[in-house]
């Protein structure tokens, strides 16, 4: 029993230790920037929301929110498009340099983005898709496509052969077997999927910032706006991380049940 109440203790205390920095966020952004520079102080002793305001009102904000989910949905879109495919060709057939492609896309996985930094920036600038969402869509895919083809694969190896040629001989078509009963199937692998490339895609800066100019600036780069002069504006800082925080709560809480079943498969 005194046990159990050790590791209860313990858990209690790990997590609230992990809360307190997204606590503290939340408390600065109801901060004006003059309180936030005074001291510290657990709760804010002139509440406001002229950060949050600030941010839904000015459009070279809010834009910053919108330019970021438009490409990180055109990532996911691009991701799943080819990798479904792509997993499904590993999973059932057997070619000449099947292991040695399937090892060359993780390797793409593991490099670093600032690797294909200065192609992408040439590349893009030259066929004019510089400062648009699809170039940073297309950029990710690099990287979240190779990801997306080993999850699937897991999952799609899982399925029983024995239901493909059951289609086929029922008078299925390809297309028809693998939208109306294959991906009802591996709907677990799609969610995992689907929460790893918008979790890539939503973090990664570095190439969205260099491949963005104005029209397609994403909130990463838009949050050091706030350095001036005059200094930094923690307050408004703060408020963007909070909402910058929200979509991924809202992604890991949709897909939560899909993730818990890729780590029970053990691919994930």
């Amino acid at each position: 029993m005194n046990y159990s109440k050790s590791k209860i203790a313990g858990l209690s205390l790990y997590v609230l230790f992990l809360l307190v920095p997204i606590y503290w966020l939340l408390n600065m952004s109801f901060k004006h920037k003059e309180e936030v520079l005074s001291g510290l102080t657990l709760w804010p002793s002139n509440f406001t929301f002229d950060n949050y305001i600030t941010i839904f009102t000015d459009p070279s904000w809010y834009m910053g929110y919108v330019n970021s989910l438009i490409y990180v949905a055109l990532n996911m879109a691009i991701t799943l498009t080819v990798a479904l495919p792509a997993a499904y060709a590993f999973s059932r057939y057997k070619f000449v340099g099947d292991k040695h492609l399937f090892f060359w896309l993780l390797t793409n996985r593991m490099a670093p983005p600032a690797v294909f930094l200065l192609p992408f920036f040439q590349l893009y600038s030259s066929v004019g898709l510089f400062d648009t969402h699809l170039a940073v869509a297309l950029s990710h895919c690099l990287f979240s496509v190779p990801l997306a083809v080993w999850i699937l694969e897991g999952f799609m190896s899982g399925v029983p052969r024995e239901i493909d040629e059951t289609a086929f001989i029922d008078g299925y078509s390809f297309q028809r077997f693998f939208i109306r009963i294959f991906l009802p199937m591996i709907r677990s692998g799609i969610g995992v999927t689907a929460f790893f490339s918008f979790l890539f895609s939503w973090v990664e800066l570095l190439l969205a910032r260099t491949l963005t100019a104005t029209e397609a600036k994403p909130i990463g780069a838009v949050m050091t706006r706030t350095i001036s002069a005059e200094g930094i504006d923690w307050g408004l800082l703060a408020a963007a991380g909070v909402l910058t925080i929200l979509p991924g709560i809202l992604v890991i809480w949709l897909v939560r049940n899909h993730v818990a079943k890729g780590f029970a498969l053990g691919r994930v």
